[in-house]
């Protein structure tokens, strides 16, 4: 990896403001109370190294906390269990200071020893995390085992050394991320494969019951080292309920959160009542569907090809049909992503130019080619709304509607000329640029087995993104997402997908709940931030 030139004599102090300063308390908030949340399913697991779905996400975000954090219902980074930290000259060597007399839920105090084990733990084969990948640039990452990582070090009981590889400005994210929050090796070691049910963290709740197939309680943290928060007292979580049932008690006053949002066949209706209108919250989420293209599949290794798809799909009338809950993408990266560039129009939908690409690619009748599909509804009645926007411009596309891992397994092998990649389309796993790239655009992604279906690998836009994840200092983050911007914005002009559509996130509350909307469609603590919510009465 490039490295970036700076003097090695400098040291870049790093130490973040205090918590006051990242994040106003609400003055409205009411402290105590309780509230009902619902879910169709039970939860598999509230283990961070292991839980990675997006029923889980925020109940372990209240559970545990790692070295970073963000600023609720934000993209912004702030201090976690580190009150600061320093990086290195040559962005190698991350020194963090842990805050004093924080208290796991058991009472033991945290320790520099616990956030190395908690490390260990998740990069260790043996835990079979999914997270794992995301610490690849720690130093002994590629022999992480029951020895632990070589680049994590405990310097004393509040300090812990973590060096990299490789400068990396993700990393801060990484350091957020549900897979580093630090656990209690003691409570792990005893409860074994039921840690996940018998979760002991740092967070703002702790849990006090879960039954099976019926509920989960959580209960407020006396001990929490944030002052003043969290405000409620508890929050159950029902499972088992199916969301129209949980939409009719949530308008009967017996539910205040709907875990799985507005069902859709209820959208419109709900929609509809303006009573129950000014309750629905809409938040963008850090998702882009798209249709991918093989370049390296005639006639898609022909940009003219790829970019007449760009102009020929009508991206609002695809969003009709999801009832309007998403707005139409012009671009890989999702507005509300660092790094989107705003002032960027896209692919205008233009039917006749469109033609006129065809024709000057040498395809003036068109072609015939396949457009594969995820088979669970809407997926289907999108693909065939892009197939008759297709047939306009003379593409006859085929619709192969399988079984997810079975689109995924054509995606991967590079037979598959064209896919929609809705239900398998790309949520960022922390909100950061590169995450966008590397996977599903990046000459690596491109492999046998990747996700980067459309095969695509523009060395020339991959040493850029080395270069912009090499630029670890916050003073230069302003040139990184430049760059980043510039990199999408090759990406466009080369055209391997077809952005659709970004979706957009819909749930309702209680008239009892209270809060800013962005904690219930927070980016980060995904679907709702439980530590900053209150109830009015």
């Amino acid at each position: 990896m490039k490295k970036l030139l700076v003097s090695t004599a400098l040291m870049l102090s790093l130490a973040l403001p205090a918590l006051a300063q990242d994040y106003s308390p609400d003055p409205n908030a009411k402290p105590g109370g309780s509230i009902i949340v619902t879910y169709k399913d039970d939860v598999a697991t509230l283990d961070p190294a292991i839980g990675y779905d997006w029923q889980n996400w925020s109940m372990i975000k209240s559970l545990f906390d790692g070295l970073m954090d963000y600023v609720p219902g934000t993209t912004t980074l702030r201090p976690g269990l580190a009150e600061s930290h320093d990086v290195s000259a040559d962005g190698l060597v991350y020194t963090f200071k842990l805050r004093p007399g924080v208290k796991f839920h058991n009472g033991r105090e945290l320790t520099a020893e616990d956030v190395k084990y908690s490390l260990d733990r998740v990069t260790n084969p043996a835990t079979q995390s999914p997270g794992a990948g995301f610490f690849a640039s720690i130093a002994g990452f590629e022999n992480a085992g029951d020895g632990g990582l070589s680049g994590v070090e405990v310097v004393d009981p509040q300090t812990v050394r973590i060096t990299l590889t490789r400068p990396d400005a993700t990393f801060l994210h990484v350091m957020a991320l549900n897979f580093s929050f630090v656990v209690p090796k003691e409570v792990v070691e005893a409860e074994g494969a039921d840690f996940g049910k018998k979760p002991v963290g740092t967070g703002a709740f702790k849990l006090t019951e879960w039954t099976l197939g019926q509920r989960l309680v959580f209960e407020k943290n006396p001990d929490y080292w944030v002052a003043g928060v969290p405000y409620l007292d508890s929050f159950t979580v029902e499972v088992g309920q199916e969301p129209v049932v949980a939409l009719l008690r949530l308008q009967n006053g017996e539910v205040d959160l709907p875990g799985d949002g507005i069902p859709p066949a209820k959208f419109q209706e709900v929609m509809a009542d303006p009573a129950q209108a000014e309750r629905v919250v809409q938040g963008g989420q850090l998702h882009t569907g798209y249709v991918t293209m093989n370049v390296t599949q005639p006639p898609f290794d022909k940009v003219e090809v790829r970019r007449a798809v760009n102009m020929a799909i009508n991206k609002d009338r695809v969003v009709q049909i999801i009832n309007g809950r998403a707005v139409p993408a012009n671009q890989p990266l999702p507005p509300s992503m660092p790094g989107y560039t705003q002032d960027y129009a896209g692919y205008a939908y233009d039917v006749e130019g469109a033609k006129k690409l065809l024709a000057d690619a040498g395809y003036p009748d068109g072609f015939e080619t396949e457009l594969f599909v995820m088979n669970t509804d809407p997926n289907p009645r999108i693909a065939q709304a892009i197939q008759q926007d297709l047939a306009a411009i003379g593409i006859k596309a085929a619709i192969q509607s399988l079984a997810q891992a079975n689109v995924i397994e054509a995606g991967g092998a590079g037979t598959a000329p064209m896919i929609w990649s809705g239900g398998m389309a790309w949520i960022a796993d922390f909100p950061d640029p590169s995450n966008f790239y590397g996977p599903i655009l990046g000459c690596a992604g491109a492999a046998e087995g990747g996700w980067n279906w459309s095969k695509y690998c523009n060395e020339a836009l991959d040493a850029k993104a080395v270069e912009a994840d090499s630029m670890f200092d916050p003073a230069k983050s302003g040139d990184r997402l430049k760059l980043w911007s510039d990199i999408y914005m090759g990406v466009m002009e080369d055209a391997p997908w077809a952005p659709v559509f970004n979706e957009e996130r819909y749930t309702m509350r209680s008239e009892r709940m209270g809060g800013e909307d962005a904690l219930y469609v927070d980016p980060v603590s995904i679907p709702v931030n439980y530590d900053y919510v209150w109830v009015k009465e």
